[in-house]
């Protein structure tokens, strides 16, 4: 509870616009309840039967989330993938690195 709790802190503190926390299933309608309390916009995904992704931040970056409407991320592709590693913050180079080692893994498998 202590990381989503600091993950918190860092969005309404401007430090980060969009956070994916993953818990589990039992800690779920506490962190839901919170983020009411802090009008947070944020949209849950279960993780099988005891754990779930928690995305939470910018109201934005939540419909982004919530409109590629594919709760399993392994199923993401390349571009969503992409998307929600800029929107999380992550580092753009590597991101764009993350992106092409995808896109050529999958020509990869496309020809051999």
């Amino acid at each position: 509870m202590q990381v989503f709790l600091h993950h918190v802190y860092e969005y309404l503190k401007g430090v980060r616009q969009l956070i994916l926390h993953t818990t589990l299933t039992e800690h779920l309608c506490e962190m839901e309840a919170r983020l009411r309390k802090e009008e947070i916009a944020y949209v849950a995904y279960p993780l099988g039967c005891s754990r779930v992704n928690l995305f939470f931040g910018n109201p934005l970056c939540v419909e982004v989330v919530r409109r590629i409407a594919k709760p399993n991320l392994t199923e993401w592709t390349e571009e969503e993938d992409f998307i929600l590693g800029i929107l999380l913050g992550y580092d753009k180079l590597q991101q764009c690195r993350r992106f092409l080692d995808f896109r050529e893994r999958s020509r990869e498998r496309l020809v051999g």
